[in-house]
């Protein structure tokens, strides 16, 4: 494409068609003559290869087979060895000796007919060396009984190979004779003897004439040839081969012929066995033979195929040519037409677009949005675009420029100078040969305005305009972090602002005059600011102001200042008017640096004792015993609330046994108890003070009630025999309207009976809310549950107002237990307390029991249950183990 100036247009017939020397039949039979013969090429090697693999293999038969027959022969003299050193041992050998020996070496060859042993006895023979050989044992001996006294010397191929083995002490093979032994039905009768000579009992004779003098006979081994062939060659050799031995000291025929079907014209494979003083020849004639001719079929079939594909591509090669030639020449007259309407819709893109000349930087194209946007900037150098000066530096830079601009936001130079912002990628390309550079920015001014909106509505407080907790909290955490000049060379303060009675305020008059309210105490507060400090709204009526520059005087005065002028502030709206104050914990950071979580702990900390104090006052962190204490109150709140958001809580149970054995059933008392971030269980009396100094009582109460009703059935392990279970309620929960209502509730959703449940109510609470306790205990009583005074003489008027409320049980406190049988005046106030409740109708239940003696002394005085750990030690609910 050209950004720069149009070229003259070739005619239409600059590019003509040529359709060359061929045509595009004679491709294709080019291209199939040419595939066809190099498949017949790949074809004749792969036979070939077969030949040649066959050959191979048949020459490796014929020497395994070679192998394979001196095997058993290597066997049977073995055999005649182990013989021999029997006899060597004990020359004194019986036929029940000789078959037992035999039996343990015999392998269960049917090639063996027989194995013998003939003693040597002279006689008076001519043409002999007047010494007869007659068998004298024989094995296996039902089947060779015929051997037995023949004289073996009448055979003259045994006799030969006798007198060899006598002289050399080595097995020698007889030549193949016909065995005395009857063959199988069609099996030659041929067959050859092992012979080894036997010596006297002693050492094995080392010399030709101490072996001579010390014969006593022969061993002899008779083995059919047919059989022991067969058995030895393996199935490919005798299928593969037509197999004739013949021994070459005997000008005889073959005495094993394995068949008569060769194959014609393949060269017959020759071997030679030397064995026992024997010399046999093995002549292999090879047998037809299929060839595996799949990857010979694989090839032609393939190769024929391809080559029917290539004369196929290189015809369609031909004509497609064609058709392009043709096709570029109409082509080529229609280039120009579309290069000039590209240009024509680059003109349209709303993208700023700009080519740049890179061997002078200067701008030679702009588009008409570019044009628009930045006047006519044809040129201009590309620098003179950019406000920015490290960007006009890096325009000048040629490598900077070369390495390519990818996504870059900068500020742009505008036609009517006003800047704007747009995002900028610039690449090198090449027009007609030269370098240029091409730049595209995409105005992005909205977009960047709604962001910067958005990063101030994500930052600030949107009814007071003041920073909010988020933002607040990342500048503290950033000043902590950094340690910053200012932090670390003077003292710094956190001030944490809470209102007082602002919720008063939202519930007389509404939440518009709160809201009101809050954005007059920011405009007020705004005016007690020094340069550089930091004011946020931290909640609904908190507020946290970071203030610099100043020691602890300074700023404990700002912090008086800013609280009399909320002080003098009068709220008025429809009518009604208000005074407002505030409450301010104050934090003095000097040298050291905390936690972002330890100084806003503080921060709280300090404004909690200033409204414990009076309210409408500042009060700053101090490390003392009071404020430790409240923090650690404070830290048990949170956790608490974390736990109760991650169901730690934990519920134990404690049975209340029946002192009188009147009552079978199950009576348990529900304990809470917290389980800690690393696992350990704190026990109530940690935690439950700060839940009811800072109003968690309620929440937890009914987490309780919720938790115990809904798992019912699964809070003890004997469920069918629970008679009730009982839950205590808090002062705070008792002072809640909509309790007795969230109970019924809970009964009704989960249909636990109401007889089961007992609620336990302590004499303090009791007293102090004597009337809002009988109104729910009433309620409660009427929808069938049981009442529980618990910790009863605790107070300061038990016995008072014993009678005015409705109970079903009283819970003697165990102060007046401990010591029940060693105190006289604990005894009667016990006596007293049964009386009393039994007149009234009520179970008398004593706390504390820790030992068997105080259970006694509790039954005598007439208290029907008890509870304690010397009874039944506390254990986990079921549903939670």
């Amino acid at each position: 494409m050209n950004f720069i100036q149009p070229e003259q247009e070739e005619p239409a017939h600059a590019l003509p068609a040529r359709g060359g020397t061929f045509t595009p039949l004679a491709w294709a039979v080019a291209g199939l003559l040419f595939g066809l013969t190099c498949t017949a090429i790949i074809a004749y090697r792969e036979w070939s290869d077969l030949q040649h693999r066959a050959a191979d293999a048949r020459r490796a038969l014929a020497d395994t087979s070679v192998a394979q027959l001196q095997v058993p022969l290597e066997r049977a003299a073995s055999i005649l060895r182990a013989m021999q050193t029997v006899f060597l041992a004990n020359d004194r050998m019986d036929q029940t000796g000789f078959s037992q020996y035999y039996a343990r070496l015999h392998d269960g060859s049917e090639a063996y007919t027989s194995i013998a042993f003939a003693r040597r006895a002279q006689v008076d023979r001519p043409q002999t060396d007047n010494a007869a050989y007659r068998y004298e044992f024989v094995s296996p001996y039902q089947s060779n009984t015929s051997l037995l006294g023949f004289d073996m010397v009448t055979q003259p191929a045994n006799l030969a190979a006798l007198l060899r083995a006598r002289d050399s002490d080595t097995v020698t093979v007889s030549a193949p004779f016909a065995l005395r032994q009857h063959a199988s039905p069609g099996q030659s009768p041929l067959g050859v003897t092992l012979r080894l000579p036997v010596y006297s009992k002693g050492p094995t004779p080392a010399s030709a004439s101490e072996r001579q003098a010390r014969e006593i006979g022969a061993l002899a081994i008779g083995i059919r040839l047919q059989p022991l062939i067969e058995s030895a060659l393996e199935a490919p050799i005798l299928d593969g081969f037509r197999i004739r031995i013949r021994d070459t000291d005997v000008r005889a025929l073959p005495f094993y012929d394995s068949g008569t079907m060769v194959a014609a014209g393949l060269p017959a494979q020759h071997r030679q066995l030397d064995f026992g003083g024997r010399r046999w020849h093995l002549e292999m004639q090879p047998r037809p033979q299929p060839f595996a001719l799949g990857r010979l079929d694989t090839i032609i079939i393939a190769g024929t195929i391809i080559s029917l594909l290539l004369a196929a591509l290189l015809w369609s090669l031909a004509v497609t040519r064609r058709k392009a030639l043709a096709l570029g020449a109409q082509m080529s007259s229609r280039y120009r037409e579309s290069e000039l309407r590209f240009r024509a819709l680059n003109e349209l893109l709303p993208a700023l677009v700009l080519v740049v000349d890179a061997r002078d930087w200067k701008i030679v194209y702009a588009n008409q949005a570019a044009r628009k946007r930045l006047g006519d900037p044809t040129g201009s150098q590309l620098s003179s675009l950019f406000l920015d000066q490290q960007l006009q530096a890096r325009a000048l830079d040629p490598a900077d420029l070369r390495s390519g601009w990818n996504r870059l936001e900068t500020e742009l130079r505008g036609a009517d100078g006003a800047s704007f912002w747009a995002n900028a990628s610039m690449a090198e390309v090449d027009v007609d040969g030269t370098p240029h550079l091409l730049l595209v920015a995409t105005d992005n001014s909205e977009q960047r305005e709604l962001t910067d909106r958005l990063s101030y509505q994500a930052a600030h407080d949107a009814l007071t305009g003041l920073y909010n907790r988020r933002e607040f909290e990342r500048r503290l955490e950033e000043i902590l972090k950094s340690r910053s000049a200012t932090a670390i060379n003077g003292m710094w303060a956190l001030l944490y602002i809470d209102l007082d009675q602002f919720k008063l305020i939202n519930d007389v008059s509404g939440h518009m005059a709160g809201d009101q309210l809050l954005e007059q105490l920011a405009l007020i507060m705004r005016q007690q600011l020094r340069s550089g400090d930091v004011l946020a709204r931290l909640g609904g009526d908190e507020f946290g102001l970071l203030t610099f520059h100043a020691n602890a005087d300074g700023a404990l005065q700002l912090a008086e200042q800013i609280r009399r002028s909320i002080e003098t502030l009068l709220f008025a709206w429809q009518e009604r008017s208000y005074k407002v104050s505030c409450s301010i914990g104050m934090v003095v950071i000097d040298q050291q640096l905390p936690t972002l979580k330890d100084l806003l702990a503080w921060a709280d900390t300090a404004c909690y004792l200033a409204k414990e104090n009076g309210r409408n006052r500042v009060h700053v962190y101090r490390e003392d015993d009071e404020t430790s204490r409240r923090q650690g109150e404070m830290e048990w709140v949170n956790r608490l609330r974390w736990a109760m958001e991650q169901d730690r809580l934990l519920l134990d149970y404690q049975e209340i046994i029946s002192l009188t054995g009147a009552d079978t059933t199950t009576h348990i008392e529900l304990l809470l108890r917290l389980r800690d971030e690393d696992g350990s269980i704190v026990l109530p009396g940690v935690f439950l003070p700060a839940a009811e100094r800072y109003g968690l009582m309620p929440a937890i109460d009914r987490w309780v009630i919720r938790k115990a009703l809904s798992n019912f059935s699964n809070l003890h392990p004997t469920a069918q025999t629970l008679g009730s279970c009982a839950i205590n309620l808090s002062g705070a929960s008792i002072e809640d309207e909509g309790l007795a209502d969230f109970i019924l509730g809970c009964i009704a959703e989960h249909g636990v009976p109401p007889q089961q449940l007992c609620f336990e109510v302590t004499e303090t609470v009791a007293v102090r809310n004597l009337v809002k306790v009988a109104s729910i205990v009433e309620r409660l009583r009427c929808a069938g549950c049981s009442i529980a005074l618990d910790d009863f003489g605790a107070g300061m008027s038990s016995f008072g107002y014993l009678k005015n409320l409705p109970l079903d049980l009283i819970k003697i406190d165990r102060s007046f237990i401990v010591d029940l049988d060693t105190d006289p005046i604990s005894h009667t106030i016990i006596s007293a307390i049964a009386k009393i409740g039994h007149q009234r109708g009520l179970k008398v239940v004593a706390e504390g029991v820790s030992s068997g003696h105080l259970c006694e002394a509790a039954r005598s005085l007439g208290v029907d249950y008890a509870q304690g750990f010397g009874l039944h030690r506390p254990e986990r609910v079921k549903f939670q183990r």
